[in-house]
């Protein structure tokens, strides 16, 4: 950690820092110029949060030296992971494209369902039913792909979705953005030897969703993709966009690759194609849409 103090900040500012982080069993390196002094805490620096340190008096910013990804770290592996599911790569150096309509299967390389989806009013249109009706509707989305030999990428919702998932043989478990804090979920696919999509949700940061995902890979489950679907926009009319910026990110810090799930960020300002071409841009290694055809 590297704390850069305030310009001419004031002794008793520098001794209380050092203080902290001895508190803490970690050792001060200290660095005086004419204006700023700069205090490095040597040591495990995980032990506390940069916040932390920020909030002591004359203190400018702190700084993390070790990020608390590790397996998933491009320091640990440089090259970027490619996952192959029948035969389809996910980070192979090819977009994927991922279809949410079953009726352009023939022309995709895998297939995006999300079977357990509820609307949040009971009596909405598109309510999907009982649990057994998601489950035999998810079991046919599955066998449909596998006659095809294509991936089938399942979302699920809730841990007791886990089981029905497997049993019906899904290729891929895809984790929306509101599991992105359920620990135990990711601990129970942690343990599993299938690939997984984990996403956040639309206020968490790039770090909060690499820490996420190297909970799953101390598990021993290193077959992760990270999942973009949208974050928080300031348009009243449009409430989530594309966070190009993070994919771009992520791609930097982790091995892991991405794909987006555009299916519920296009609206009359920003239609698929330019979503489609936006997360190609920023490297995604697939992009789950509904697109009719793919874009020229």
């Amino acid at each position: 950690m590297i704390i850069v103090m305030q310009k001419q900040a004031a002794p008793e500012a520098v001794d209380k820092v050092v203080a902290f982080i001895r508190s803490r069993g970690l050792q001060e390196h200290i660095s005086r110029g004419e204006e700023r002094t700069i205090i490095g805490a040597v040591g495990d620096e995980r032990v506390f949060h940069p916040n932390e340190l920020e909030r002591l008096p004359g203190v400018e910013r702190a700084i993390r030296v070790l990020n608390e990804w590790r397996i998933i770290s491009r320091e640990t592996q440089p090259e970027s992971s490619v996952i192959a599911v029948r035969g389809t790569s996910f980070g192979g150096g090819r977009m994927l494209d991922i279809t949410a309509d079953p009726q352009r299967m023939g022309s995709a390389d895998a297939l995006f369902a999300d079977p357990f989806y509820l609307p949040a009013r009971p009596y909405a249109a598109g309510n999907a039913g009982s649990g057994k009706e998601q489950i035999r509707t998810m079991q046919a989305a599955v066998a449909c792909c596998h006659e095809a030999d294509k991936p089938a990428v399942v979302r699920i919702r809730d841990v007791r979705q886990l089981a029905p998932a497997l049993e019906a043989e899904t290729d891929v478990l895809y984790l929306g953005g509101e599991l992105m804090n359920n620990r135990a979920l990711q601990d129970e696919v942690g343990r599993l030897n299938t690939p997984v999509v984990l996403c956040k949700d639309k206020h968490h940061r790039a770090d909060e969703w690499l820490v996420a995902a190297e909970h799953i890979a101390l598990r021993g489950n290193h077959h992760i993709i990270l999942g973009e679907a949208g974050t928080l926009s300031f348009e009243p009319e449009h409430p989530y966009r594309l966070d190009v910026d993070a994919i771009v990110r992520v791609r930097k810090a982790s091995c892991l690759p991405v794909i987006a799930n555009i299916t519920r960020l296009w609206h009359g300002d920003m239609p698929q194609q330019i979503l489609y071409r936006l997360a190609e841009a920023a490297g995604a290694a697939g992009i789950v849409n509904s697109l009719q055809s793919l874009p020229a």
